[in-house]
């Protein structure tokens, strides 16, 4: 009696509508303001990047993967409501040593050793990371 009666309290009235699902989730989730803007946006007005980015190891990254949610931006015109990564951290979350990940599968870059002096930006284009700037 103790866990139907937890259980009628705990469990929301819309739970099980759609499957084990809480029905009213859909009407939440349709309020929820759109971050993401899409790769279509951003190649409206840098199909140059795209051109560079297709030719080098990046190509298959889209642009709100590194650069974060783009629909401000696109809204606004706005450099400032968009991310332009550079530190050797941002670069390191994908490129630094790791074990566990296959060696052909991404450049791995101890980042103890490489250049430590500077940021990944100041000698690699990150659109083109292959092309050196120096």
């Amino acid at each position: 009696i103790l866990f139907l009666v937890a259980r009628h309290l705990l469990v929301p009235a819309s739970f099980g509508k759609y499957g084990h699902y809480r029905a009213d989730v859909l009407g939440e989730i349709e309020k929820t303001e759109i971050h993401y803007a899409g790769q279509k946006a951003c190649l409206e007005c840098h199909q140059d990047v795209e051109d560079k980015k297709s030719q080098d190891v990046h190509a298959e990254i889209h642009c709100e993967t590194c650069h974060g949610p783009g629909q401000k931006h696109v809204t606004s015109g706005e450099a400032a409501d968009i991310l332009k990564p550079s530190g050797r951290e941002f670069c390191g979350s994908c490129h630094t040593l790791n074990a566990a990940r296959p060696k052909g599968a991404i450049a791995q870059v101890d980042l103890k050793k490489h250049n430590i002096e500077n940021n990944c930006t100041e000698c690699h284009n990150p659109h083109q990371p292959w092309a050196l700037l120096k």
